[in-house]
């Protein structure tokens, strides 16, 4: 008999934003000068305080299994950070601890998406969101966003998406890859829509609530709908407010009987997060914040900064990102001369760039810039995007 991958597995492709990334590593182990902008990773330092508590639960010998969802005690510093930072309280029965947010997202929907169910994703769309829900089974429903919309889609927008197996809606805010953002009022509208259609369930990724650069707060329709609780899952962690990407924590709160699912899936999975991360992760929620306003500062200076130097390229341009730090770039005007995006994306890492194709993400015609590296990384970066396509 010959060996051979699943079904499910061969209705999935490997995630674009790690190829692109793994690309550029080999390129620069290789001697080549690259800059990679195709990962959403902080180069900031993981605060001191963290990385105290990761080598003091090492000295303590804190390295065997952990509860599958997680300590008690991150649970409680999680469900805290809910409701300090989100304003959602919720108990700890309620919370649960996951190996990053993508794994929070793909137990979620893989314990409850059965085969024909539809998700709808606006789009463009974070790159794994499609594919788990594929994986699952699940039919994926775009609901297009426009640059001229600041990427955000209405209540209206969603209303005329909804089908009778319509199961989830995925609502990434801010979001990656254009750092929109969905103020109070749209959210709102959107509820009320949602009131109408009760089998339908929300997945509210809210990772990169703390990088928000409109002057307003932080609005997440679980806060804003408590009516709706029991039907939304809202999903954060550490990895972009942090700067805790490689210690793969996720946090997730919603309806217990979901939670529970989550955990009996994760259970035959992956057992419990890492031990070590997690008491990290209590540091993160529990100790000082007062950095993460200077950090979000820095980001919205470099977010000013590509989105002048990108507008100013001929057949480049970029709307302004509410939030997180990525650019969505339309390159349009240049795709007679490139053919598709993905070969203006060669063309760019043959400059020494690293970026994502539009594609990636559901688009089409542009690429998406990570605006999360150091100053001078970016003015470079920048300098050979528009030497690539003068």
């Amino acid at each position: 008999m010959t060996a051979q991958t699943s079904i499910a597995l061969n209705r999935i492709a490997p995630s674009q934003t790690t190829a692109m990334t793994d690309r550029a590593t080999q390129l620069r182990a290789e001697g080549r000068d690259i800059i990679s902008l195709s990962v959403g990773e902080p180069d900031f330092a993981t605060p001191p305080h963290v990385v105290a508590a990761a080598k003091a639960a090492l000295d303590a010998g804190d390295t065997k299994y952990t509860p599958v969802g997680g300590t008690a005690r991150l649970k409680a510093a999680a469900a805290l950070h809910f409701t300090r930072d989100l304003g959602i309280e919720v108990p700890v029965s309620q919370v649960t601890v996951s190996a990053g947010g993508k794994q929070a997202i793909f137990h979620a929907i893989m314990a409850t998406v059965s085969a024909g169910e539809e998700v709808i994703v606006p789009s463009p769309w974070w790159v794994s969101y499609p594919e788990i829900i594929r994986f699952a089974g699940g039919k994926v429903v775009p609901l297009l966003t426009h640059p001229q919309d600041n990427f955000r889609f209405t209540a209206a927008d969603l209303e005329a998406q909804i089908g009778p197996r319509t199961q989830w809606l995925m609502l990434n805010s801010p979001g990656n890859p254009t750092g929109a953002s969905y103020p109070a009022g749209m959210l709102l509208a959107i509820g009320e829509v949602l009131r109408h259609h009760p089998q339908i369930m929300v997945m509210s990724d809210d990772i990169y609530s703390p990088l928000i650069y409109t002057g307003q707060s932080h609005a997440t329709l679980a806060n804003l709908c408590p009516d709706l609780g029991t039907r939304i899952l809202t999903i954060s962690g550490v990895s972009k407010s942090h700067a805790m990407t490689g210690f793969r924590i996720g946090v997730a709160a919603g309806p217990e009987w979901l939670i529970a699912a989550m955990e009996k899936l994760q259970s035959h999975s992956s057992g419990n997060p890492c031990s070590i991360s997690q008491a990290a992760a209590v540091a993160a929620f529990e100790g000082p914040q007062d950095f993460l306003g200077e950090w979000r500062e820095r980001f919205r200076l470099r977010r000013d900064m590509v989105v002048a130097a990108i507008n100013a390229i001929p057949g480049l341009s970029t709307p302004t990102p509410d939030g997180a730090f990525y650019c969505m770039v339309d390159a349009a005007p240049l795709m007679e001369r490139f053919g598709n995006d993905e070969a203006l994306a060669l063309q760019l890492l043959d400059h020494g760039v690293a970026i994502v194709a539009a594609s990636a993400f559901g688009g089409k015609d542009g690429f998406r810039i990570s605006f999360a590296a150091d100053e001078a990384k970016l003015e470079e970066a920048l300098r050979r995007i528009a030497a690539a396509v003068a």
